[in-house]
Parts: C-alpha cells; structure tokens; sequence
C-alpha cells in the first residue's frame, strides 16, 4: 500500500492554533424553536458575512440610545453645569442621522419620519431631495414600477424614474404652487424684518407650512430637530429658487451660519453617534462636523460603495479614523448592504423596540 505523500498531507492536515476562549462559533437562527422578532434580529451577529456586521450595527445603535453622562465618571475639568447628578442623568448621546435623498423617495421616509416623531435623533443632514421628496409625498403620491422601464417613453408621459419607482411630474407642479407663495413671504421677512435665512431655518419654514404630520419635517419642526442640507439647491428646491428668482429676486440662504451650528453642535456634544445612509454630502458632512471634536464615538455606516475608487462613499470607517473624524478605538462598523433592506431591520431591533406591544420579547 502506497503512503500519502508527506508534503501533501503537511499542507492539508496542518494543525491549527488552540482558539481563544471568547471565540463565538458561527451559528445561525434555528425555525425549529420559538422565534419573536426580537430573537430572529438578535441571531444575525452570529450568522457571519455582513449578517454579522448588522449585528455589531445593532449593538452599536443601543450604545448610542442608551448612554449617559451620568454612565460616565465626572472628569476634573467638567463644566460646572454638568457635575449636578439630574443634568447628567438627562444628557445622552448626541445622534446625527444622514441620508441620501432616494431614501425619502423610498419607504424608508416613513421609519425616518418614526425617529423624528419620538426625538431618537439629534439632527439630520441630508441632500435636497431628501427634503423636497418628503414635501412632495404631502402633495401627491410616488408609486412602484420597475427599474427596466423606458426613459423616453416615460419622459413624453411626464412620469420620473427613481431606481424601480416613478414620480408624476404633476406632483412637482404642485410643489411649485405650494412653495411659491412661501417664497414670496420669506423674501419679504428678508426684506422687512431682516431674517437672516440658512438652509436649516428655510427646511424649519417648510416643515412648519406644511402642517402635516405625514411630513419628516414636521416633526423635525415640532421637536425643535434641526435639518441641514448643504446642497439645498440640488433639485427640485433649486429649480423653485432659480424659477422665483426672475419673478421676484433678492432671496438670500447663508451656508455659514448653517456650518457653524452643525459643528458647534458635535464640538459641545458630550458624546456624539453618526448614523449614516449612504455616502456623499450627507456622509462626509456629518464626519467633518465629527473631525471638530476630534471624532464621533460611535459610528454606523450602511451603504453599497466601495473603497478602490478612493470616494468617501465608499471608504471603511477606519479611513474616518486616520483624518480624525471617528476616534481612535470608538464603536464603529461598516454595513455593506442596500439600506432599503437593513433599516428598518436595524431600527425595529433598537429605536422601534422600546414601542412593542406588551408581551413582545
């Protein structure tokens, strides 16, 4: 009988190194047992993949949500207002939330609009059609279709593809007719009173006019939340503000006075989260806004980019690190996935679990 070659056998019998005693085996949910939401959510950490990385997302969330000052030792140099034990019982964790516009045209809005209602969330930054969409939706609805539809022919319909969803076009006719008038008010305030608006004011304004509570803005107007939107001209409120502009000029937006709020706000925040969906503007806002208080401590990204392109989108959490704008050894994750699929999943596991019905585990 011939002997297995020496070299192959080495190469594939090579004995392993004893595994730690904190290893956690992989394992996933088992549908032969009992299984509440909760469980079921609670069982992806130990799936692997990017199963895992929503877990460590949504240990992460909980962190943020649960912190507070009061958790903490009081630090030598602590302002005075914060040694008193009820100040510091009442300050949490300051989360920033951000996310692309496409995600207000999605349903998405709704579970947005959720974290607004019950103040889960400190601020938001976002794109312009991440606020025009949300106004839109009050005046007119959006529907599903599919992503292989035919651009020109839809075009000579009057009918605006996102991805697998469509827009009538009539629905942005009926935004220009609600946002005109609130136009004209706002350069007359400008005018008469000397307002001084800023992106942020301006959404606060809509927010207000709209007086619906369907609207994420609303809410974010009703809870004092403030909203910024650096590239608030990038769209539909862009083309409103340049068609208004002829017929009667002289509005004016200060973005410095919206950049100082923003990084004041996570310079002075005792601690400080980023929720982030998606990349662009809204991502690298919040991030730079991180940088001034030399970094969030907690970090969640959920987005489909990826690295090799050197884009902000796509970069790993540890790439925040390096400029400073996640700190050195804070929670931080990167969820590689579609947010349409993994919010709602992440929100019911944390923000939406306190709100069950009683007997829910």
């Amino acid at each position: 009988m011939s002997t297995v070659p020496s070299g192959a056998s080495a190469a594939v019998l090579k004995p392993s190194d004893p595994v730690p005693s904190d290893a956690v085996a992989v394992e996933g949910p088992d549908f032969d047992a009992p299984l509440s939401l909760q469980t079921f959510l609670g069982a992806y950490e130990r799936i692997g993949f990017q199963a895992s990385s929503f877990g460590t997302a949504v240990r992460i969330v909980d962190k943020m949500r649960r912190w507070k000052l009061s958790d903490e030792p009081i630090a030598e140099d602590e302002d005075d207002r914060l040694r008193d034990p009820v100040v510091r019982e009442r300050t949490r964790c300051a989360i920033f939330l951000g996310y692309t516009s496409n995600l207000i045209s999605s349903g998405l809005r709704e579970i947005i609009r959720h974290l607004v209602k019950h103040g889960h969330v400190s601020c938001i930054v976002t794109t312009a059609g991440g606020i025009e969409e949300d106004f839109i939706k009050c005046l007119g609805k959006t529907y599903l279709a599919a992503f292989d539809l035919d651009g020109a022919d839809l075009r000579r319909r009057g009918m605006n593809r996102i991805g697998n969803l469509v827009v009538p076009n009539a629905n942005y006719c009926r935004f220009e007719d609600w946002l005109t008038p609130i136009l004209d008010k706002m350069v007359e305030e400008q005018r008469t009173d000397g307002v001084l608006w800023t992106p942020s004011s301006f959404i606060r304004r809509l927010g207000k006019e709209i007086n619906n509570e369907e609207s994420v803005y609303y809410w974010a107007y009703k809870n004092d939340i403030p909203v910024f939107c650096p590239a608030l001209t990038d769209g539909s409120i862009g083309d409103m503000i340049y068609f208004h502009s002829f017929k009667n000029p002289g509005l004016i937006l200060d973005i410095v006075s919206d950049i100082r709020a923003l990084n004041e706000r996570a310079r002075t925040a005792p601690k400080a989260g980023m929720i982030i969906l998606g990349g662009g503007v809204c991502k690298h806002q919040i991030a730079n806004a991180m940088l001034i208080r030399n970094g969030a401590d907690y970090s969640v990204y959920i987005n489909t980019g990826q690295e090799f392109d050197g884009s902000d989108s796509g970069a790993r959490p540890d790439e925040a690190v390096s400029w400073g704008k996640i700190r050195a050894g804070a929670e931080s994750v990167k969820v590689f996935a579609d947010a349409t699929l993994v919010f709602p999943m992440l929100v019911a596991a944390t923000f939406a679990r306190d709100r069950e019905p009683d007997g829910a585990t």
